[in-house]
């Protein structure tokens, strides 16, 4: 199934897309696509519907993030071999691992809100896991079993704030509109092999990024066994799993975001985002 979230921000609805790519509304049948809503037993329960049988959502309906009441961002270091050389990062025996904010999340076609004094706002596209049953010491062997879905991702990123500014990677990680998530949530079940994904970027229209997911160095199933080593992945909540080659960090001169940038991004299956970049910060805010 390829599941949505539509209408307004604060009443948003769950809906999925029939075989012609129209959203039908899931609200008779689960409250929201977040937390037990994504448990097996709820999306076994959404499988066995006739899309058919269910309302259209309005043809005007906004998608917003696909995911509810996201707890953890979870990100991932260099996980592309290339990625990381090119843009200077040192691959560890073990993954980098970061945090997003979860007010970060957004939809997949809200504008990128620059953050103030921002002038090194950098892409990523990424392959997003999603938690759909609880996972704590889990053994790479079941570690698929606690993942509902994937999802497409941009790990935005201000490397100012990221690399400059001391700390932890999360303050460059998470201004509002820095986890663009979705357009959809797509079962396993639609997608018999993630790592033959290619995931894509684009900046004003120039192809930025690309590269199959099955390139990473570190796989899926690992990175949610090691991950819930760590900290205890609950349902909703997503892996972001690493970006490949091509963030703007890695060019000579670096390339980097700017107001009116627009910023386009896809997988194979997972759908495709389309931002615009904004600064709607004043001189007197600066």
């Amino acid at each position: 199934m390829k599941l949505v979230r539509f209408g307004k921000r604060g009443s948003e609805r769950p809906g999925l897309l029939d075989e012609a790519e129209r959203i039908r509304d899931l609200s008779d049948h689960v409250a929201d696509l977040a937390g037990g809503g994504l448990s097996p037993v709820s999306i076994e329960a959404l499988s066995r519907l006739d899309p058919h049988a269910l309302p259209y959502a309005p043809q005007e309906a906004e998608l917003l993030s696909p995911i509810g009441g996201v707890g953890k961002v979870i990100g991932v270091g260099p996980n592309f071999q290339e990625s990381a050389e090119l843009a200077g990062f040192r691959i560890n025996p073990e993954p980098t691992v970061f945090m997003k904010a979860p007010t970060a999340v957004c939809g997949p076609n809200d504008p990128i809100e620059l953050p103030r004094l921002s002038t090194r706002t950098d892409w990523g596209v990424e392959l997003g896991v999603v938690i759909g049953s609880t996972a704590k010491y889990v053994s790479v062997e079941r570690a698929m079993d606690h993942v509902v879905g994937f999802t497409l991702a941009n790990d935005v990123t201000e490397r100012s704030l990221q690399l400059q500014r001391g700390g932890q990677w999360f303050k460059g990680k998470s201004h509002d509109s820095f986890a663009p998530l979705g357009p959809w949530l797509v079962t396993k079940d639609e997608i018999p092999d993630h790592n033959d994904l290619t995931i894509w970027l684009e900046v004003n229209g120039a192809r930025q990024q690309e590269d199959k997911v099955g390139r990473m160095i570190f796989k899926v199933p690992y990175l949610v066994s090691y991950i819930s080593r760590f900290t205890r992945l609950e349902p909703g909540d997503v892996i972001l799993t690493g970006t490949p080659g091509g963030v703007g960090l890695s060019f000579d001169p670096p390339r980097f975001l700017a107001a009116g940038d627009k910023v386009r991004l896809g997988g194979d299956g997972l759908g495709v985002q389309n931002h615009v970049c904004i600064a709607p910060w004043s001189d007197k805010d600066r």
